[in-house]
């Protein structure tokens, strides 16, 4: 018998508790440990704003000591979503039995009554949203062997999820806040309320689409058809993100230079990728590895996604066991071939452009029926809007 159904049998709370819908499927997760609401809020001081560490699309994160001693990074969901309380469950049937070096570890979370709670380790640097990508903000330092030390780790964890995990994990919100540093620099990814799971034997799902622009793959954003190559192509715009030190749009930036993605393919065909390499590395950087790594980036980027590589590739193309074929490099899926989109904001959202934070759910008709909308483990506030792709959905059907 599964340690949830055990809870629900002994809880006190009202058959009306918002959680006795999903009490089979709570059941059938294994090796969680559950903790009570007494104990967490004792750890966050009854969830102090001074323990306070980010702000989530569902609501708020904050540090806090468990028992014996051990820090946790302790994520609240506002109780008055249902779309939160799937992407909870997403959350914790999805990570709860897999363990990665590179992915945030779940140590267990919190049902009790309408309380919905998610604690994990904490981690001590916060995300590549606050730090590398966060103005100047961090006194951390990114020099070249760490910068690449994280590109390689988040593509092993990404490896991990996309070839060894049955069935195969789609995160579907790959970047930069999504990646949170431990005390060793080392990257974790987090936040997998977005994730779907990819049979063996499907070649896509078609969902509606979810995630954040800048990051997502051309063909999921229009058709909302998902693999595994929409990871990819995310994780492409991080590389580019990391190498570069600057995040995907900058509206700020003259307008040849506001869409990476745009600029790299640019520089790369005028044989320049090394104008794109941060500054702020003061020149002390491998310039044949770094100019590599971007020309990684637009492998994976690229429009078509059957010439995507797959993720172990990518891990052997960064560590140097596999040579790049600029041959088969192609002009990459750009933002800007969709700027003409209509941006309008549903009546309770208000669509603030930010550079880093622009995240949207689209109305594109699919069979799926995925109703998740975005949610964080990050310190960055989240604003949404809602996108009609009209024009490009009408050339391409």
């Amino acid at each position: 018998m599964g340690c949830f159904s055990f809870f629900f049998r002994r809880s006190a709370d009202p058959p009306t508790s918002r959680f006795s819908e999903f009490e089979d499927e709570l059941s059938e997760v294994q090796n969680l440990k559950l903790y009570t609401y007494k104990e967490l809020r004792c750890a966050t001081d009854d969830f102090s704003p001074a323990n306070k560490i980010g702000e989530g699309g569902f609501g708020p994160v904050y540090r806090g000591r468990l028992r014996h001693g051990k820090d946790a990074a302790i994520k609240v969901l506002s109780a008055e979503s249902r779309q939160g309380a799937r992407e909870f469950l997403t959350e914790i049937k999805v990570i709860s039995d897999i363990e990665h070096e590179n992915l945030a570890k779940l140590c267990g979370c919190c049902v009790e009554g309408n309380h919905r709670i998610l604690v994990y380790d904490y981690l001590e640097n916060n995300s590549l949203a606050q730090t590398l990508l966060g103005n100047g903000h961090s006194s951390l330092e990114f020099s070249w062997r760490t910068r690449s030390k994280i590109c390689i780790g988040i593509a092993r964890g990404l490896a991990f999820l996309h070839e060894e995990v049955r069935p195969h994990i789609v995160h579907r919100d790959i970047k930069a806040s999504n990646i949170l540093l431990d005390k060793d620099l080392t990257p974790k990814i987090s936040d997998f309320g977005l994730a779907k799971l990819i049979p063996a034997n499907m070649t896509h799902v078609s969902t509606r689409v979810a995630g954040t622009i800048g990051y997502l793959a051309p063909e999921y954003a229009i058709r909302g058809q998902l693999t595994r190559r929409a990871d990819v192509y995310s994780f492409g715009v991080l590389l580019v993100e990391i190498v570069s030190g600057r995040c995907n749009t900058n509206s700020l930036l003259p307008i040849e230079e506001q869409f990476i993605l745009e600029r790299t393919w640019d520089l790369y065909e005028r044989n320049e990728l090394i104008e794109l390499i941060d500054a702020e590395l003061n020149g002390d950087f491998d310039v044949e590895e770094a100019c590599k790594y971007l020309k990684i980036g637009l492998l994976c980027t690229q429009d078509n996604p059957k010439l995507r590589p797959v993720m172990s590739t990518v891990v052997k193309m960064l560590s140097g066991e596999m040579e790049i074929d600029e041959g088969k490099i192609t002009k990459p899926g750009l933002i800007s071939d969709f700027m003409d989109l209509k941006v309008r904001s549903t009546p309770n959202k208000t669509a603030n452009h930010d550079p880093k934070k622009n995240i949207f759910n689209t109305t594109t008709t699919s069979s799926g029926s995925d109703n998740a909308e975005h949610s964080l483990l990050t310190s960055n506030n989240t604003s949404q809007s809602t996108m009609t792709f009209t024009d490009v959905w009408d050339r391409t059907n």
